[in-house]
């Protein structure tokens, strides 16, 4: 019998007088509940009832103890009751990490919508394109690219993806030539992702016709926003979230290179990854259930 049982045990007999009450009470015999009262009185070192046949008094000893109990059990019932509220009403502070470039120019307003959903939920946002574990980074939940997750300890659901196209600065083909056809992107230099992210190639498909390319990689870098901009400068081609270039596509400041052809496997997919399906909080149960049907919705 633990140590918490026992405190319970001694202050129903304490309130009831009685030991057969307080062991109809808690659901035990009378013996196991006497048997109680004596060990604790052993640990104790002090007597806490005078016992007679027909009736027990408490001690002084009792009454003291009894006080500080009374407080114990109490303070333990609502630590009790926060933590399975916690577990049924969304509240308390949701630790989430999300992909960079993504975050900034997708995900702001599945967020935003959130918080307005369920106010009593507060976000501690991690911005960022490095590997991720999120247990051992302390993260409730993330929303990353695969390559990201470390660990295979995650459940992960596909969120969304994001298509992705073959571009240029105007003036990069001005100078260098205008590729025809795929083996044209040999002689040209590109602004990639890092090869710990992705291999410097690139697959082509037109019709049934499928090309592979080896890349020649001048500038690489972890961070879509700024291969963006490296290649708005004339840099080299990169291959690049289309939604983070329609922008500079309508205005002219790249143009879409051999755009009759797909890249293959060319979707960027942004996971929903979070930690167990078991104990799982209701900020993060709140969450995962609120992106899937937003973007289901969309």
């Amino acid at each position: 019998m633990d140590h918490l049982e026992t405190l319970l045990i001694f202050c129903t007999v304490f309130e009831m007088k009685n030991f057969t009450r307080a062991a109809e009470m808690l659901g035990m015999s009378t013996a196991s509940v006497s048997r109680s009262i004596t060990a604790l009185e052993k640990k104790l070192g002090v007597r806490l009832f005078q016992r007679s046949t027909r009736s027990i008094s408490t001690t002084e000893a009792a009454e003291r103890f009894f006080v500080g109990c009374g407080r114990i059990l109490a303070e333990l019932g609502t630590l009790e009751t926060e933590a399975r509220h916690g577990m049924t009403e969304p509240t308390g502070v949701l630790r989430h990490v999300a992909h960079t470039t993504g975050t900034m120019n997708l995900l702001v307003p599945l967020i935003a919508d959130f918080k307005e959903h369920f106010p009593s939920v507060h976000l501690d946002v991690t911005l960022t394109e490095r590997p991720v574990d999120l247990i051992e980074d302390g993260f409730d939940l993330g929303i990353l690219l695969p390559s990201m997750l470390t660990t295979d300890r995650a459940v992960t659901r596909l969120l969304t993806s994001v298509s992705v196209a073959v571009v240029s600065s105007p003036a990069y083909l001005t100078s260098h030539g205008h590729p025809r056809t795929p083996q044209d992107l040999a002689g040209l230099n590109f602004v990639a992702a890092s090869p710990t992210m992705q291999a410097p190639s690139l697959r082509l498909r037109r019709n049934n016709e499928e090309v592979s390319i080896n890349l020649n990689v001048e500038i690489a870098a972890n961070n879509s926003a700024f291969r963006k901009e490296m290649v708005v400068r004339g840099f080299g081609l990169g291959v690049l979230p289309e939604l983070l270039i329609a922008e500079e596509i309508k205005n002219g400041r790249l143009v879409r290179v051999l755009d009759d052809y797909h890249v293959v496997d060319s979707g960027i997919e942004l996971r929903l990854a979070y930690s167990d399906r078991r104990f799982m909080p209701a900020k993060v149960r709140a969450f995962v259930d609120y992106a899937i049907s937003y973007y289901g919705a969309e």
